[in-house]
Formats: C-alpha cells, structure tokens, sequence
C-alpha cells in the first residue's frame, strides 16, 4: 500500500516543482518515484544529482545493473528489482546472468568479486579490509572502478529504502 502521495509538479514545493517541470520537459513523463520523492526538494535534487553522477561510471552498463540486483535484492525492493532486471535483459543480460546477479554472483570471476565487495559496503562496510581492496585490484580493478561501486551502492539504498518507506510497489498486471 503506498503510503506517501505522488505529488504534481503544481502540488510539489517551489524546488520541486521546478525539478518535476525540467524532467517533464525533458522526458514528457515523471515516474511514481520522482514525483512521490518531490514531497522533500532536498531528497529530489540530491537523487537526481546522484542519478545522474552514477551514470558516467567505468562500469559497463550489463555490470551495473548485476550489481544493482544483488544489492536491491538484499534491501528487498521490489519494484527496483524489477526495474533492474528489465534493465539487465535490455543491457543484453540472459535470465541465467539475472538469477546469479540476484544471488549476488556472476560466472566470471572478476564480476562476482565486485559484486560480492558492492554488497558488503551495502550490507556491512565496516568488515571491509586491505584485502578486499588488493583482491579487487588483483582482478583487474580500478581504484576509479573500486570507488564508484559506493555510489551505486548509496544509490540503491537511497531509492529502495525510499520505495519501501512510501509503500511504493510494482503495478499490478490485473489493474492494467
């Protein structure tokens, strides 16, 4: 049940409002998400912001969305991890490649470290050690690489946690 409205952008707060206007213009729609996260101008902006930033990452677009499966797997969004996964099967992802991500893993070595690190720093940061770091550079990681995955991990949490408190949940197929 949702629990927070979605807003219109003539019902959102003065910077909001400006916000859901540029993205309307620009997109001609706003997702249930954005417009419910207008209720705080500075929640709104900040998720743009870091929308945006996480976009021009080193990382591939299919390692991407692996990671933010697993990661959304463990917060326990649904509508993200269905976001995800769509999102994985247009990046070229097979079933097989979404259900190992969803487990946090991959069949190549290198991806699978990553990912397991990314839901560490999601799940328990302050296990992370000097070796976690050597082990990801000894795959062939970037320092640059080994940064973002934090980002793409503040970022799964800021819009699963966000879907979860709002009660913001996939649509049903029967209502359509």
């Amino acid at each position: 049940m949702q629990r927070l409205v979605a807003l219109e952008p003539d019902a959102a707060p003065g910077k909001s409002r400006e916000l859901l206007g540029e993205i309307l213009e620009r997109r001609g729609s706003v997702g249930r998400m954005v417009s419910t996260m207008a209720h705080s101008p500075a929640l709104l902006q900040g998720y743009l912001d870091l929308s945006r930033a996480m976009k021009r990452t080193k990382l591939p677009r299919a390692l991407s969305e692996k990671i933010s499966l697993a990661l959304q797997e463990w917060i326990g969004c649904e509508l993200c991890r269905q976001a995800h996964a769509a999102g994985a099967r247009a990046a070229g992802l097979s079933e097989d490649d979404i259900a190992l991500a969803r487990q946090g893993t991959s069949t190549d070595a290198r991806e699978a470290a990553l990912i397991g690190v990314a839901v560490r720093v999601l799940a328990e940061p302050s296990s992370l050690t000097d070796d976690d770091v050597a082990g990801l550079r000894a795959h062939g990681w970037s320092d640059r690489v080994i940064a973002e995955i934090v980002g793409l991990a503040a970022l799964n949490l800021l819009t699963g946690a966000f879907n979860l408190l709002a009660g913001l949940e996939p649509a049903d197929e029967t209502s359509r």
